[in-house]
């Protein structure tokens, strides 16, 4: 294997101090431009803030375009039915009517993509998931900011803090050097709690017992796909396909004909906006995590290893699939679970299984438990009651031991088993708008984000089009 091996032994050396240019000087800062950043500024933008957001890469989306996570799931309360065999539709079948949860630039987003062409409309017939264009999404998200007056700053690495008590500037690694970005309030949207750590707030890794993590996964998309020709081999052999996942005898058959290594139980792959196309969420890279260099290295070459056979095993193997090839996979490995931020307060797995109700609500979600293995093949799946959602709390978006500081995305303030649920990535951006609103709200009442009022950021969620029970 070609990766470079972890050092054997721990040698460092010091580095020289350096001067850094200021940037900007900013209300709120956000940092990361995924799904919680996007809404975090927009949030806070919409309430009324001036708003930087960087990104360390040259385009907006995160996990949603650059690792290529396709669909966006759990826009809508779940009441749970029998998952259907032998239904070709590339979409979950194990669902029934639901009413909407997530509201707000969620909704936003959601129809700008579906105007553009780059998503399928929620309906009962997709369910929980909404397919898009990636590329699109892009686009859109970009159209998004620049209707909202949020100045962006791409190709920028956040590396450090400064002034970290409160936290006040962000240093990052750009191509003309090392820039500070200065601002009142600071929303943490990298995805790993980077910035959070690096100012000191505590945070949890994997499971208790182990540390281990989930895995991750290299999504993919396959073109040139015959859907009808698919569905009839679904038709003969419907005890092999329900909705998104299956084909148990062909891997049986390809793994013992020495074709496929399938670090998973099945084969997993959703529809698109595109006839003629399908995302592919079958790699599976276990027991690395996402803030080791060496891991990353070892995942990246792992995942396209495995990216390479199961291409090749649904081109000789899967009826449908014949022509098919890869036209383009995740610019890097997509990473389901890292650090998690201790916040004021850490959901737990009961607190989603019984869909518990919090004062301080800033978002719901409806999404299970859904932990993908970190040992191998294997994913546990436990719903929210039919018909209902949990409330996400403001305190968990605020970590302890640090000021001027807030998290959104999947680094909140959870257990193993929560992050689970509140990692996938309508829920992320329904943070990341929670986040952004007390980030504004903080530095408009010059107070820190701790002491900001839940009402206060309630009401301004609730004339931002958040849906939250009720609230108004």
């Amino acid at each position: 294997m070609p990766a470079l091996p972890r050092p054997e032994k721990r040698v460092s050396i010091s580095l020289p101090p350096r001067r850094a240019q200021i940037a900007a000087e900013t209300d709120v800062l956000v940092v990361g431009g995924g799904p919680a950043g996007l809404g975090a500024a927009l949030g806070a933008a919409n309430a009324g803030a001036r708003v930087v957001l960087t990104e360390r890469y040259g385009f907006l989306g995160g996990n949603a375009t650059a690792a290529l996570v396709m669909p966006l799931m759990s826009f809508h309360t779940q009441r749970p039915r029998r998952e259907k065999t032998g239904a070709a539709t590339l979409l979950p079948t194990d669902h029934g009517p639901g009413e909407p949860v997530l509201a707000g630039v969620v909704a936003t987003l959601l129809e700008r993509l579906v105007t553009a062409g780059g998503a399928i409309s929620p309906s009962l017939k997709t369910g929980y998931v909404v397919p898009f264009d990636p590329e699109v999404f892009k686009l859109v998200a970009m159209e998004l900011l620049d209707e909202a007056g949020v100045h962006y700053l791409f190709h920028a690495l956040a590396t450090d803090v400064v002034e970290s008590d409160p936290v006040k500037a962000v240093v990052f690694e750009t191509k003309s050097g090392p820039v500070v970005i200065r601002a009142q309030a600071v929303v943490d949207c990298t995805g790993d709690g980077d910035i959070a750590s690096r100012a000191g707030a505590p945070y949890e890794i994997g499971r208790g017992d182990d540390r281990l993590v989930q895995p991750m996964t290299l999504m993919f998309r396959i073109t040139e796909f015959d859907r009808a020709a698919f569905s009839e081999y679904v038709k003969k052999h419907p005890d092999q396909w329900r909705g998104v996942h299956g084909l148990w005898d062909l891997i049986r058959k390809a793994t013992a004909e020495g074709k496929l290594q399938l670090p998973r139980e099945d084969v997993l792959f959703f529809a698109t906006p595109h006839e003629r196309e399908v995302s592919v969420n079958t790699t599976r890279v276990t027991r690395v995590l996402g803030i080791d260099v060496w891991d990353l290295c070892y995942a990246e070459w792992e995942s396209r290893r495995q990216m390479r056979q199961i291409a090749a095993f649904l081109r000789d193997y899967v009826p449908g699939f014949e022509n098919a090839f890869v036209v383009q996979s995740g610019v890097n490995v997509g990473v389901r679970e890292t650090r998690r931020i201790v916040g004021d307060y850490q959901l737990t797995a009961e607190d989603i299984l019984q869909a518990r109700k919090f004062p301080d609500v800033i978002a719901r979600s409806t999404y299970p438990i859904d932990i993908h293995n970190p040992e191998g093949a294997g994913t546990t799946l436990k719903r929210v009651p039919p018909g209902e959602a949990y409330d996400i709390p403001l305190r968990s978006l605020l970590p302890q031991k640090v000021e001027g500081l807030l998290v959104a995305g999947r680094c909140i303030s959870g257990s193993h088993e929560a992050h689970s649920s509140y990692r996938v990535m309508a829920v992320c951006m329904a943070t990341g708008h929670a986040a952004g609103v007390c980030a504004a709200l903080a530095v408009r009442h010059g107070r820190s984000p701790r002491a900001v009022p839940a009402t206060e950021v309630q009401n301004e969620l609730a004339r931002q089009g958040a849906n939250l029970r009720g609230i108004r």
